[in-house]
C-alpha cells in the first residue's frame, strides 16, 4: 500500500475503486468503480455505493450510507451527532462509550448530486435522484426528485418544476 493512503485492513473496496491521495479509510465499505478523491475520509460504519465520485477534502462519517451512482462535492461534510460535548457528565474526556447512544443514522438515496461545501445534518433522508446545491445546510428529509438549496435548505423544484411555479397552478 501507499504511504499516502491510509486504508485499513477492515475495510471492503469494490473493484476498480480509485483512490486519491492522502486518504483515510477505516472500517468502511466502498462500491465498484467509485472514484474518491484526496483529502477524503470515510470512517467505520459508513457504506458508499458503487460509480460514485466522493470529490477532495469531504468527511463522510460513521453511520452515512451513500447509494450508487451519487456525486458529493468538494468539502461535504456529514454530522453523526447532533449534540456533541468534548466530556462526560463526570468532566473527562467524552469515550466512545459516552458517544455511542447519540450517533443518529444519514441516508442518501441513489443518483443523488450534493454540491459541495454542503452540510448534512444527523438522522437525514435524501431520496433518489435528488440534488443539494452548493453551500446548503440540510436540516430536515429530502424526498426523492427535488432540488433543495440554501442555509437553511428549503425546496426549489420538485420533479423538475421549480417551486414557484408549482404556487401558481
Amino acid at each position: 500500500m501507499r504511504r499516502d493512503v491510509y486504508v485499513s485492513q477492515d475495510v471492503k473496496l469494490g473493484k476498480n475503486v480509485k483512490l486519491s491521495k492522502f486518504i483515510n479509510l477505516y472500517g468502511c465499505e466502498v462500491g465498484e468503480k467509485t472514484r474518491i478523491g484526496a483529502f477524503v475520509e470515510i470512517q467505520k460504519n459508513a457504506k458508499v455505493g458503487k460509480n460514485c465520485k466522493i470529490s477532495s477534502h469531504t468527511f463522510i462519517c460513521e453511520g452515512v450510507t451513500i447509494g450508487k451512482n451519487s456525486f458529493i462535492g468538494h468539502g461535504v461534510v456529514f454530522i453523526n451527532d447532533n449534540y456533541p460535548r468534548a466530556v462526560n457528565k463526570d468532566g473527562g474526556p467524552e469515550s466512545e462509550d459516552d458517544w455511542a447512544g447519540r450517533l443518529v443514522k444519514i441516508n442518501i438515496g441513489n443518483n443523488v448530486s450534493i454540491g459541495s461545501n454542503a452540510t448534512i445534518l444527523g438522522g437525514i433522508k435524501i431520496g433518489d435522484n435528488s440534488v443539494v446545491g452548493a453551500g446548503s445546510v440540510v436540516t430536515k428529509d429530502i424526498p426523492k426528485n427535488q432540488t433543495w438549496a440554501g442555509n437553511p435548505a428549503r425546496c426549489l423544484r420538485k420533479n423538475g418544476v421549480r417551486e414557484y411555479e408549482l404556487s401558481k397552478r
